[in-house]
């Protein structure tokens, strides 16, 4: 029986890019006795998961399916699943246990969520002598003498203080939470201390299972995968299909459906894990290919770039995520293809996402950040990633790295296979990769220090306030208020209000600002609005058009700094 299983799989892995013809019938016969039988071996049941997945996102027809939809649902229900779970451990397979040391937002998400199934890994807890003394903190001044003369540790104490019906993780989470300091300075706390937590599975806790796009239309497939690359400029000014923005409820959906897929995949992501359910868009790429796109809340948003999340699905089936950091008319793109998913049509679903880019934020300019390409990434260098890129047209700036492909290029040229050593790779990998879809430009993302502008700001603040940056902001934003002609704020939410103090002291040190006509300040009230309001490619817009403002940064950018 065992072998008869093994058998089966194997053949229906063979299957996997076979359409049309006897294909669908044969995979239906298949798929009916992998689902009577049992498998052997923990890495067949994981084969056989991960192939259901991708025949949910690439079904021949409905009966396919339904059929792989049926055994999806039930799929933490088979004896093979139980009996290998915890061999199963962190592969997102429903029914199997995800170890990893969030960061503390993704960890109080979960223990919102799944609070009573959250555990701290004590075992694997390399730091667990630090909380000894963070657990003071945790407890009411009347509690002390217990814990001033105790020689227990941090995990006895959890156990007394936590609640009857709450677990030592869920404990620690909102213990953190709960701190005085403030969130930023007690997330940064739990993140050093790096607690690793177990989520032990349950009937609705995130897996790779089961999540799909509810109503999703299905785009049945029925020929050859697309495995050829695009031509990127017509792809990426191949408009989309359409772009649907979500009622609040299905956007939040959306949101946990990306924080799931993360979280199952052993990442943890600030775009996703603080998604604004107030714009989430459903972009439709055609033939069920479709992302959804969405920013950060203002909290949690950046100075000057705008980065959307995107999570990439195939007929409603989460299968990669993108990042997306926009301005100056540019994309810093960030692209990934779950593993299950590789090898099809990676290159077609790329000249979407640019596509995607492009109208969203019109972005006539595209760069690739170094690990993105394998600089500290070992998969990128395995899988060829910089390859992968200039062959679909993104070219080096960088004089040493044009070289040294040039040199690659050729050794092709005489032996047609000739590969990059990962040496090698490493190398071509130091710097970004770019695409222009016009003429080249440099200011753009990855070109533009923009670490300079920041430095302006410091430099300024320094001089005038030292280590007194509380009055620093309050002064500034009176100062910056005047210098706009915003004597009031009414109309102003609470997002927008905090995005005018964080863009104050930049204001301030802008060249010439002072000097500006009434309509080009004005206009830079609403670049300071729309960064702290509901879509934040409005901002990107707004930036982008407004002449002065993107001078007068880049000129920040391009200073050297003095002190």
């Amino acid at each position: 029986m065992a072998a008869s299983m093994a058998a089966l799989l194997r053949e229906l892995e063979g299957l996997k890019g076979e359409f049309g013809g006897t294909a669908p019938r044969r995979k239906l016969e298949l798929l009916s006795g992998l689902h009577r039988g049992r498998l052997a071996r923990a890495a067949d049941v994981l084969a056989l998961h991960e192939q259901l997945c991708f025949m949910r996102a690439y079904p021949d027809d409905a009966a396919v399916l339904e059929r792989v939809e049926q055994l999806l649902l039930g799929f933490d229900r088979r004896s093979d699943v139980r009996r290998f779970a915890e061999g199963l451990a962190d592969s997102g397979i429903a029914g199997t246990p995800t170890h990893y040391a969030f960061y503390a937002p993704t960890a109080g998400w979960l223990a919102r969520r799944w609070g009573d199934r959250l555990h701290i890994d004590w075992k694997n807890f390399a730091n667990a002598s630090q909380l000894d003394e963070l657990v003071h903190h945790f407890a009411l001044w009347a509690e002390t003498p217990g814990l001033d003369e105790s020689r227990d540790g941090a995990r006895e104490w959890i156990e007394r203080m936590r609640g009857p019906d709450e677990t030592d993780a869920a404990f620690l989470v909102r213990s953190f939470a709960g701190l005085d300091a403030g969130e930023r300075l007690a997330n940064h706390v739990y993140d050093q201390l790096d607690p690793p937590l177990r989520l032990v599975a349950g009937p609705d806790t995130p897996s790779r299972t089961r999540p799909k796009l509810a109503h999703s239309r299905v785009t049945f497939q029925t020929g050859p995968l697309r495995t050829a690359r695009p031509a990127l400029p017509a792809a990426i000014r191949t408009a989309p299909r359409g772009v649907r923005v979500l009622p609040r409820r299905d956007a939040a959906r959306l949101v946990d459906m990306a924080r799931e897929a993360m979280v199952t995949r052993g990442r943890d992501l600030d775009v996703f894990m603080f998604g604004d359910a107030r714009d989430v868009r459903l972009v439709d790429s055609g033939d069920g290919l479709a992302f959804a796109v969405f920013c950060a809340t203002p909290d949690h948003r950046l100075l000057l770039e705008s980065v959307y999340g995107m999570l990439t699905l195939k007929n409603g089936v989460p299968i990669g995520y993108v990042l997306v950091s926009a301005l100056f008319g540019s994309s810093e793109i960030a692209y990934n293809v779950f593993e299950t998913f590789r090898g099809g049509e990676s290159g077609h679903v790329y000249g979407a996402v640019l596509a995607t880019a492009h109208h969203l934020f019109g972005s006539d300019t595209f760069t690739i950040y170094p690990y993105q390409l394998g600089d500290d990434n070992d998969e990128a260098l395995q899988s060829g990633a910089w390859w992968f890129y200039q062959k679909l047209g993104f070219r080096p700036r960088d004089p040493a790295v044009k070289r040294l492909m040039r040199r690659e290029l050729a050794a092709m040229a005489r032996r047609g296979r000739h590969r990059s050593t990962i040496p090698t790779l490493r190398r071509l990998a130091r710097e970004n990769l770019y695409y222009a879809l016009g003429r080249s430009r440099d200011d753009v993302m990855g070109e533009l220090p923009l670490r300079r502008v920041g430095e302006a700001v410091t430099a300024a603040v320094a001089t005038r306030f030292g280590s007194d940056r509380r009055r620093a902001g309050r002064v500034l934003t009176d100062e910056v208020r005047a210098l706009l002609g915003l004597r009031s704020l009414d109309g102003w939410d609470r997002g927008q209000r905090l995005m005018l103090q964080r863009w104050a002291p930049l204001v301030g040190v802008l060249p010439g600002v002072a000097r500006w006509s009434a309509a080009e300040r004005s206009a830079l009230v609403e670049v300071v609005r729309a960064k702290g309001g509901r879509r934040e490619s409005d901002y990107v817009r707004r930036f982008d058009g407004h002449r002065r403002l993107r001078q007068a940064v880049t000129a920040l950018a391009r200073r050297v700094a003095r002190r």
